[in-house]
């Protein structure tokens, strides 16, 4: 047998969990999945758990158990994803959910008090065994998190979560936790009485056994029927006492928890829904009617498409982190010193994210003190806000802070190993920095451009290393928003892409990697998007109705208020570019052109689609009625949502479709990522190439050609699909077999 055949039979061999009794009396339960590098939950695990379960119920003379986990900065992150790949069935999903909480109903039900011992990542189904037990202690670290975050995949809670958490910290803080999927870190999870006790991670195990056994005392001394799950927070029985034991009060919150939650969905995935209904139902119905709600809705919302949508991406987002772009033989170059060239919003951001995430030195540079003012300013509020929330130290902070010094010059760019520019769209001016970074005389200092618009082998035709040039584009704000796309032309060498790869994701970026071209990926397909949401404007079309169409959909701003707030004319500018090099489908709407005359550029200049002259409290902000004048259209013409949403979602995939056929993409994954994280697609759709395989191709392609035939040649299907169709024209899924 060889080697690795004989880890993959040693892997499901060897138990998970581990039980050992120490001097004091308490048993432990040590958790460590065999060849993984996070703690995660299988199926097979069951029966490994009720083993050391009945050992424990054998075991003479034992005070209480503490369960803990020996794989560093892991405690248990929930359930092995692909588990819910090989069902086909509601019931299957059901009885899945059906043996969790069977499983850790046995945890309660043990005769004698069990203690978490917490450190590093505790969400999903490890949070869930968590809460089956007495008591939780929590190390005081800054790598431990406590979540249930099935939401994020379009599911709920399902070994318990849903009923236990509500008891123990009150309805409105879990329905928080569980409709938004928001990590806890130790101090906050302490404070909701999620957490019993922080210690330092070094005293974990001794302070959780030393609380079993006191909780093995106070169970001696209680009277028979003595609830077990008494024995949780001050804040937990005033919770109870104040609204689980209320009607009128459950109800008022209940009616709020819906109403807020469909104005962040806008009804497009059930998840939420189901969330809110199963734990009203275990409050009223009790602990085991809400189990059993718990367990047939978990069932449903595994079998819809968006839960199928999300997962998808998941596992495209898992599958990029191990991607480096380019052949296993190449070697990614260390990078220790980071130079930006800029000091605005995106340069700040980036700076930001390279000294917090990739741990480097960075050297900024702006053309005067006023800018390079702008930039420390907003570092320092960055960390100024970790240091509120007690995430960081001053002290570490300030530490932080002094890895970024400034310059008006290039002084100290010589010993950079990455340069990223993040001026504004110049070509020249990019052109003429690339020439003074060169100038310097390192040969290994890569030159990388954060353009969103300007081909990247436009600005290496100057260069005298065009093998160093690279792009780098990143979104903004930098440090929340997740893609990193980064464009490679024909000269940009393999050890540059991997250098930068490797830098994005220690950046904490999802990368995406794409072949050069005019308006790359994102922004190529963003264009004909907006394009065709501003061409209903000369229709006739309310720029209300286009937005909430297009949030009815599921993206999270309407196309016409994110021009607004990227500005006009950063779509004029690449506009010209797009359309000389694709044709009719980027030429630009009358209304763009109209709003570049006036100097409506939006929010900037204080008018664009809609007025930005005065604040708007309450109410909709108004529309810049002069717009329909100066186009010479009333408004008022009624367009379904349906209709204004499949015009420009159809630009939108249609164009990704394009990407992929002309190599700018690699990988239909890649495509649903981009979109996805860089430009707000709606994630429970999967991305733009999910979602074709989900309409399937020959109904996509119908869909286009009805299009055509209406609006106009802009809307006739790319080759690749065409292509596609003629080869296997009765397939569905194209993409994703």
């Amino acid at each position: 047998m060889s080697q690795s055949n004989l880890a993959e039979v040693l892997e499901f061999t060897q138990s998970a969990f581990y039980f050992s009794l120490r001097e004091d009396g308490v048993g432990l339960i040590e958790i460590n999945v065999p060849n993984e590098k996070h703690n995660t939950l299988r199926q097979e695990f069951g029966q490994q758990f009720l083993d050391v379960v009945t050992e424990i119920r054998n075991t003479e003379g034992l005070k209480g158990v503490v369960i803990c986990s020996t794989k560093p900065g892991s405690f248990l992150a929930g359930a092995d994803i692909n588990l819910f790949e090989s069902m086909t069935t509601e019931d299957d999903a059901s009885r899945l959910a059906r043996e969790c909480q069977s499983i850790f109903q046995q945890i309660e039900a043990l005769p004698v008090p069990v203690v978490a011992a917490i450190e590093g990542v505790c969400v999903g189904g490890g949070l869930e065994l968590a809460l089956a037990c007495d008591a939780r202690v929590v190390a005081d670290d800054v790598h431990t998190v406590m979540g249930l975050p099935e939401v994020m995949l379009g599911l709920l809670p399902a070994a318990g979560g849903t009923q236990r958490l509500p008891r123990l910290i009150g309805i409105a803080a879990a329905l928080d936790m569980m409709l938004t999927g928001r990590q806890l870190r130790p101090g906050r999870a302490l404070a909701l009485g999620l957490a019993d006790a922080l210690v330092p991670s070094e005293l974990l195990v001794d302070v959780a056994a030393e609380r079993a056994i006191r909780l093995s005392a106070r169970q001696a001394d209680r009277k028979p029927g003595f609830a077990k799950e008494l024995l949780t927070s001050p804040r937990a029985v005033a919770s109870r006492l104040l609204l689980e034991q209320n009607r009128l009060g459950r109800g008022v919150l209940f009616r709020q928890a819906r109403k807020q939650a469909f104005a962040t969905t806008r009804g497009n995935f059930p998840a939420p829904a189901a969330i809110i209904d199963v734990v009203e139902t275990g409050l009223t119905k009790g602990f085991n009617a809400g189990l059993e709600a718990e367990a047939r809705e978990f069932g449903r919302l595994v079998m819809s498409r968006q839960s199928a949508g999300f997962r998808s991406l998941f596992h495209a987002t898992e599958s990029l982190k191990k991607e480096s772009f380019v052949a296993g033989d190449v070697t990614a170059r260390e990078v220790k010193r980071v130079g930006v060239l800029g000091a605005g919003l995106m340069g700040s951001g980036i700076a930001l994210t390279s000294v917090e995430k990739a741990d480097c030195a960075v050297r900024l540079k702006d053309r005067d003190d006023k800018g390079l003012g702008h930039g420390i300013d907003y570092l320092k509020q960055f960390y100024d806000k970790r240091v509120g929330r007690k995430i960081l130290s001053a002290f570490e902070a300030e530490r932080q802070l002094r890895r970024v010094t400034t310059t008006t010059d290039y002084a100290g760019f010589g010993q950079c190993d990455l340069v990223i520019e993040a001026v504004f769209e110049n070509e020249s001016l990019k052109h003429q920095m690339l020439k003074e970074i060169e100038m310097l005389g390192n040969d290994g200092t890569i030159f990388a451009s954060n353009t969103s618009s300007i081909p990247i082998s436009d600005i290496a035709r100057v260069a005298e290393r065009p093998e160093n040039v690279i792009g780098m584009h990143y979104f903004s704000p930098v440090e929340k928003m997740p893609l990193l796309e980064i464009i490679c032309t024909d000269k940009t060498s393999p050890e540059v892409v991997a250098t930068c790869v490797a830098f994005g994701k220690a950046q904490g970026k999802m990368v995406i990697v794409v072949k050069d071209s005019p308006g790359f990926y994102t922004t190529r397909i963003l264009a004909p998007y907006l394009n065709e949401a501003a061409r209903m404007i000369a229709e006739g079309v309310s720029v209300s109705d286009i937005d909430r169409a297009l949030l009815d959909f599921g993206f999270p701003i309407g196309p016409m208020s994110l021009m607004d707030e990227v500005g006009i004319d950063v779509g004029l500018k690449v506009g010209p570019i797009l359309e000389q090099t694709f044709g009719e489908r980027f030429t630009l709407p009358q209304a763009s052109k109209i709003m570049q005359e006036e100097s409506w550029l939006g929010r900037k200049t204080g008018r664009g689609f809609y007025q930005y002259e005065t604040n708007i409290r309450k109410g909709k902000r108004p529309l810049n009625t002069q717009l329909y004048q100066r186009i010479g259209v009333e408004v008022g013409k009624r367009l379904s949502a349906e209709e204004i949403a499949l015009r420009c979602v159809s630009m939108f995939v249609n164009e990704a479709a394009h990407c992929l056929g002309v190599g700018v993409l690699q990988q239909p994954l890649h495509g649903d990522v981009g979109a996805v994280f860089g430009l707000g697609f709606p994630p429970f759709l999967g991305g733009p190439f999910r979602y074709i395989d989900q309409l399937g191709l020959e109904n996509f392609v119908a869909q286009l050609e009805d299009l055509r035939a209406r609006y106009g040649e802009r809307f006739t299907p790319a080759p690749l699909l065409l292509e596609m169709m003629s080869r296997q024209p009765s397939v569905e899924r194209m993409f994703y077999r």
